[in-house]
């Protein structure tokens, strides 16, 4: 028998791929599910595609979250992390540490995000979600991603954290400088995250002397009574919650719409359970939607401390090691019907927020956010549709996150 020609490896990190890199993801999960490559950065890094093996990599000791374990000159650099960190002295968050300092500072943060609280915060968001539709309901267009998605997250972390509101359009403005160089030239996210640092310094000391009800006054007065959170500390958590909370956001409500805009059956059926006033369905499906075209294609770096094995494959000390949870969470090994988008699947352990020590502390309010954001929008503008030609949206480059650039759509002025 002829031997069979092999499958051709795919091209990643192209802008082909990054408006559908589900296709390559299928090819690797199946030929290479744990394959090394060399990242757009220059970095070398392992991919680890399958559903089994992400959760097993995510909950896996072994992999560090600190940059320390890898090549200091590719941190320094912004090769690997968030390019300006370091620079600006905040390294010392959730997304770089391990234990004990994960677990002392995650406890501290976590009194923010317990369901009361949350719940306590759902009429700010919904009226945050209104005064954004009001804004443009009237003109029978708008593009959903500046407009929309990438404000409401803002304003929102900004009244967790405690930012007053003359000075939340500044951080609006020094985060659209992060997303806008994200994945191209790093001196923009880097004089951005500067700016973020010095605000963030004077923030600390105004919230020491005059305290409030917000998560930068808890992590002061945390301090003052023996948690031993230094101020570098507690300016890079702020910092940490502000650049992990609005943009994982951002993608959630636009990859979302984007996801129903484009499956109109499935949106029709979520517009009728909410018009019965209906919960259910806009619940499971945001999961869904989390799984099906989430806003973290890559979870954050992780470089390993000791030799081990993922998918039958070594890994050698120092390597970084990236988690591709959007391949995982279409890896049909796990999910039945793995490419069609069900909103009422229930059966839905997605990785979408990360598994393990490191699963996103901020989930309780991204979904509260997705699911004012996205019921208000299909309430409010029921004939709401695309309004440009889907292959000239363009994607935001970059390594971890998955977001539309922009999102025209067009409906009946209200």
């Amino acid at each position: 028998m002829p031997d069979q020609p092999r499958a051709t490896h795919p091209q990643l990190f192209t802008w082909e791929f990054a408006a559908d890199p589900y296709p390559a993801y299928a090819w690797l999960r199946e030929h290479a599910p744990v394959h090394r490559t060399t990242l757009p950065s220059g970095v070398d890094a392992w991919l680890v595609t399958r559903y089994a093996d992400a959760r097993q990599a995510l909950a896996d000791a072994r992999l560090s979250k600190n940059p320390a374990h890898h090549s200091e000159q590719a941190h320094r650099t912004g090769r690997v992390g968030i390019p300006g960190e370091r620079q600006a002295d905040l390294m010392t968050h959730l997304l770089n540490i391990d234990p004990p300092d994960h677990t002392r500072l995650r406890r501290l943060v976590s009194k923010a995000f317990t369901p009361r609280r949350v719940a306590e915060f759902e009429p700010r968001v919904q009226q945050l979600t209104d005064r954004l539709i009001d804004s443009f309901a009237a003109r029978g267009e708008a593009d959903l991603i500046h407009e929309f998605a990438f404000p409401l997250p803002i304003y929102a972390i900004c009244d967790l954290l405690g930012v007053p509101a003359e000075d939340q359009d500044d951080l609006r403005d020094w985060a659209g400088m992060m997303i806008r160089h994200t994945g191209g030239k790093r001196g923009g996210v880097g004089r951005a995250v500067k700016q973020i640092r010095g605000y963030l310094a004077d923030l600390i000391h105004r919230k020491r002397a005059d305290p409030g009800d917000d998560l930068i006054s808890g992590l002061i007065r945390a301090s003052d009574h023996g948690e031993h959170l230094t101020e570098n500390e507690a300016a890079a958590m702020a910092f940490i919650l502000l650049f992990a909370g609005f943009e994982t956001t951002i993608n959630l409500i636009g990859n979302g719409m984007y996801a129903l805009l484009r499956n109109p059956e499935q949106r029709t059926l979520l517009q009728q359970s909410l018009g019965r006033g209906e919960s259910a369905l806009l619940e499971t499906g945001v999961e869904e939607l989390l799984r099906y075209d989430g806003p973290v294609e890559l979870a954050t770096w992780r470089f390993a401390t000791a030799p081990l094995t993922i998918g039958g494959v070594d890994v050698p000390v120092g390597d970084p090691v990236l988690v591709v949870l959007a391949a995982a969470d279409r890896d049909p090994a796990r999910f039945s019907a793995e490419n069609t988008l069900d909103l009422a699947r229930s059966d839905n352990p997605h990785l979408g927020f990360g598994h393990g020590i490191h699963y996103c502390i901020g989930a309780p309010l991204a979904r509260l956010e997705g699911q004012r954001a996205i019921g208000s929008l299909l309430t409010r503008l029921p004939d709401v549709r695309l309004a440009a030609d889907p292959a000239e949206l363009r994607w935001r480059g970059g390594l971890i996150m998955r977001g539309l650039r922009d999102l025209p759509v067009s409906f009946t002025p209200r």
